[in-house]
């Protein structure tokens, strides 16, 4: 393997991924122990996007740094790659994205906000991710499809749920019916995916860099 190699699951399709950045090499989301062979790739280039939280031991910070001390970039988005990013920043590991930014700034602080269950054999997320939940009721509120305090409630009952069992169905059920059909209509048409959007946009990233080479 040359240039790139991207661990990416639900957070955007492997074949969607390929017509972003058709020249990176795609894998399976990132288990702890993962990133000791790359380094034998030869690879300029690693995007960490998505990988195990609590179903398996995660990406460590160490084999991280190993990689930057070695002069490859490494680049975090989107899920475990967003939260590693903000950790390892200030040591050279390069973030992308808002849920990047929102774990850098403080805003996010727990891991619980990316987890989400896939199925394991097509990466098909099983469940919603809080961050997706929090950026779609931001947007619902932006739009006065429901008031601040309904999104404050929303958002506490979201945390308040285990994250495999976290679904826009079930957390709306605490809302009056009209609103909460009228929110889940929201959803439909204009719910906002940011763990794809970020996937998205470090994919992009990774383009640019190998096609300065």
């Amino acid at each position: 393997m040359h240039g790139a190699v991207v661990y990416l699951g639900p957070s955007l399709p492997h074949e969607e991924a390929r017509t972003i950045c058709p020249n990176a090499t795609f894998l399976p989301p990132i288990r702890r122990g993962d990133l000791l062979k790359v380094q034998s790739y030869g690879v300029e280039i690693v995007c960490i996007i998505d990988g195990y939280f609590f179903q398996d031991a995660a990406v460590g910070h160490r084999e991280i740094l190993s990689l930057l001390r070695s002069g490859i970039t490494v680049i975090g988005s989107s899920s475990m790659g967003a939260l590693r990013a903000a950790e390892l920043d200030t040591l050279g590991m390069e973030g992308v994205g808002v849920i990047y930014s929102l774990y850098r700034n403080g805003t996010l602080v727990s891991d619980d906000e990316v987890a989400l269950v896939f199925d394991p054999e097509n990466y098909l997320p099983l469940s919603d991710p809080l961050v997706n939940i929090r950026c779609t009721l931001w947007q619902a509120q932006k739009k006065e499809v429901i008031s601040e305090e309904e999104a404050d409630l929303l958002i506490r009952t979201a945390q308040s749920i285990f994250y495999p069992e976290r679904t826009y169905d079930r957390i709306a059920t605490i809302l009056p019916l009209p609103v909460r059909d009228r929110l889940l209509t929201f959803i439909a048409e204009s719910g906002v995916d940011q763990k794809r959007l970020d996937a998205i946009a470090a994919l992009e990233r990774v383009r640019f860099l190998l096609d300065k080479e």
